[in-house]
């Protein structure tokens, strides 16, 4: 049996209409989410024939692809939840997400930098990549992460709670080159409900994930 499987999408396909419309989203997750799943699978296969076989000649190219793969799965998996119909706006208190609102404006100093930093995080990714806000566990702050490919450039131990996708498969159909625009687009669809409970379970877990020095 595969070790990784491809997670249904919590929402149909038109439900994030007009920021990103029904056919990115069944593209993007049922043909390039289920890519990486396959990747990683395979990967896990060959590296135990590499075991078994005592053949390491391909080892370096195995392990990256492992990364790769590995890493697009848990992101995408992320992604799909970070995102709703209802969403947009700012983590305010009075709609339960008070926790998240005052961990960003202490990491930060304001929601309006944060979304600042994490929009030209995403926007500017050199190539194909990701904008992350990330709980970091040594120092008990968020932090934004500019993800190249879906392994590269990030804290070791960080969690990530909220990410956009900078992929090109992830807007061209319908914002073509214009990469900025979709990030600003994005806001208006961010579930502020699931980075927050993200936020809470990696910070009940930060002692499990790193023993801090």
């Amino acid at each position: 049996m595969a070790t990784y499987t491809l997670p249904e999408l919590p929402y149909d396909y038109a439900a994030l209409e007009p920021v990103i419309n029904p056919q990115i989203i069944e593209l993007h997750h049922d043909k390039h989410h289920a890519a990486y799943v396959k990747g990683a699978n395979d990967t896990l296969e060959q590296l135990e024939e590499a075991r078994d076989k005592e053949a390491w000649g391909a080892i370096n190219g195995l392990e990256k692809n492992l990364a790769f793969h590995l890493s697009g799965h848990i992101l995408h998996s992320i992604y799909w939840h970070n995102m709703t119909g209802d969403g947009g706006g700012e983590p305010l208190a009075k709609d339960g997400v008070g926790e998240l609102a005052d961990a960003i404006a202490e990491s930060f100093g304001s929601f309006a930098k944060f979304k600042s930093q994490l929009t030209k995080a995403s926007a500017t990714t050199q190539g194909s990549g990701w904008g992350v806000l990330a709980y970091e566990p040594v120092s008990g702050r968020l932090i934004v992460e500019q993800i190249y490919d879906h392994q590269g450039n990030v804290g070791q131990g960080s969690v990530p709670i909220l990410v956009f996708d900078a992929w090109e498969h992830a807007f061209y159909l319908q914002y073509k080159n214009q990469k900025v625009d979709f990030i600003e687009a994005m806001w208006k669809v961010v579930d502020w409900q699931d980075v927050a409970r993200r936020h809470a379970s990696a910070k009940l877990r930060a002692n499990s994930l790193l023993l801090v020095p």
